[in-house]
């Protein structure tokens, strides 16, 4: 494979926020996650002072909170103030504590050096409650939510400047779901309200890539939003341990990940709004979280109300099978590198993005009693935020290799190698990867105008498609070359992710 560029030539800036993370109200990933007084790794505020130092070194730029299908009715007047009251997730039929609520969570990003992005309710909730939100962490003295605030302790404003209108509010799995025209009126509103409170927010609706639904959001909110949401899991786990094995995985790295941008660009061109409103891919992951009997998909007739051995094993004691370390693998890394650097040669429009969840379920980080796992996704975010510089070079790519295969019915066909070539003032790093199961790649880099004397390569890498970590268990990891001449040829082992720095 031969790749051609020029330092000249750039698609865009890429926003470090493309190496977001997101957190929900979802088994472990809170509590017993980012939150655990009784950890013996507790910091005084009973955060988990491993985990924040993990997301400290993968630069974690943003995380969205509090969901995800929690938020759709979420309260979140109950999570501030020291009067908590226990209520019930109707979203994941568990009990919620609130001992974790909005000022824990903008103290989390604090200590982690990134900016808090918080999701509203827009499925039980109005606009109201949006914009009363909004007042709690930003007016400063005036009105009753922000004299709340300094009561709790908080004298100082939370400065968020980045909210979302809703969650996933076009499924029918989403509590409050709405139809298309309903929704761009809820949004048009809500943004209204909010930006009367705070007009330097920076606002994201819940989108989809469907024609119908964002011309109605578009046309009826588009002068108020800043970015759209989309989503994205494509994988499956059948009965959350058996999951989709490497190459039907790389067989889902083309199409199936750019073609949802693909058409959101298209629906945001023909209304003009390409250059005013930017994509935030706020949730995404390979593989989706598992999580049966919590919604009316399943035979009502099997519900044993609150029945504790039905509820131990088949609604929590199903979830705990997302916590099986062997399930994330170097396909997960290598599915994770293929999708940012999806991202990176869209990164005129697409801006945001949050790994879906940062801690436990399907996260890049898994925490048990006596420390972290960190899962092979971790190592990808590692290389990418701090290795690849913020500016995109456009590439000319000669005798792609590619790998064929089916999925169901269907042929599918994706390049083999997927390559993004970054600049940061005279330095380059180039993010190669290598899909091919067996067979190392080699590819030709040639710059048009500057010629790099040194090659450094980091390569993220285990013994096999199917390595991975676990507790007493280190099989994926990231191994760093030398500093060596720089020929213009780059070896690419078998299923791994390389960030090759060049000077």
């Amino acid at each position: 494979m031969k790749i051609i560029c020029s330092s000249r030539h750039s698609i865009g800036q890429a926003d470090p926020m493309l190496y977001g993370h997101f957190l929900e109200h979802f088994h472990r990933q809170v509590y017993g996650g980012v939150y655990d007084p009784t950890s013996p790794f507790a910091d005084a505020d009973g955060f988990r002072a491993d985990v924040i130092d993990a997301m400290k070194r993968i630069r974690t730029p943003i995380i969205r909170w509090p969901g995800g299908c929690y938020v759709s009715a979420y309260d979140w007047h109950a999570g501030v103030g020291k009067n908590r009251i226990p209520t019930y997730d109707k979203a994941w039929r568990v009990e919620e504590s609130h001992a974790f609520g909005t000022d824990e969570f903008v103290k989390l990003c604090r200590k982690i050096g990134c900016e808090p992005y918080i999701c509203t309710n827009a499925g039980t909730g109005c606009a109201e409650d949006m914009s009363d939100w909004v007042e709690y962490c930003n007016l400063r003295e005036m009105g009753r939510f922000a004299k709340e605030r300094i009561a709790n302790g908080f004298p100082e404003p939370h400065h968020v400047k980045f909210w979302s209108i809703g969650n996933e509010n076009w499924g029918g799995h989403e509590i409050g779901a709405k139809d298309a025209e309903e929704w761009g009126r809820l949004v048009r509103e809500s943004a209204k309200m909010m930006l009367r409170v705070d007009p330097t927010l920076e606002l994201s609706a819940a989108s989809i890539d469907n024609l119908d639904w964002n011309l109605n959001l578009l046309r009826a909110a588009g002068s108020y939003l800043d970015w759209i949401s989309i989503h994205g899991y494509w994988g499956n786990t059948a009965g959350g341990t058996i999951p989709d094995g490497y190459d039907t995985v790389m067989l889902r790295t083309g199409e199936e990940i750019s073609g949802s941008i693909d058409r959101v660009r298209a629906y945001l061109t023909a209304l003009g709004l390409e250059k005013k409103i930017k994509i935030a891919y706020d949730e995404w992951n390979l593989r989706g979280w598992y999580h049966p009997n919590f919604i009316d998909t399943w035979n009502r007739q099997n519900y044993r109300g609150e029945d504790e051995e039905f509820y131990r094993e088949k609604v929590l004691g199903e979830r705990d099978k997302n916590d099986i370390n062997s399930i994330y693998t170097m396909a997960d890394a290598v599915f994770s590198a293929s999708f940012l650097n999806t991202c990176l040669r869209n990164c005129d429009l697409v801006r945001m993005a949050c790994f879906s969840p940062a801690v436990n379920t399907r996260g890049a980080i898994f925490t048990h009693r006596d420390g972290i796992v960190l899962r092979p996704q971790f190592f990808v975010f590692e290389l990418y935020a701090n290795l690849l510089g913020d500016t995109v070079l456009d590439l000319w790519r000669e005798d792609v290799p590619v790998l064929s295969g089916r999925i169901g019915n269907r042929e599918r066909t994706v390049d083999a190698v997927d390559c993004v070539v970054t600049k940061r003032g005279e330095e380059y790093a180039v993010a190669a990867v290598n899909k091919n199961r067996d067979a190392e790649e080699r590819v030709d880099l040639a710059f048009l105008d500057v010629a790099p004397r040194e090659m450094r390569i980091h390569t993220l890498n285990g013994p096999s498609p199917d390595a991975y970590n676990d507790i007493g268990r280190t099989e994926v990891g990231v191994t760093v070359s030398a500093w060596q001449p720089f020929d213009g040829c780059l070896t690419l082992p078998a299923h791994s992710v390389n960030v090759i720095e060049l000077r």
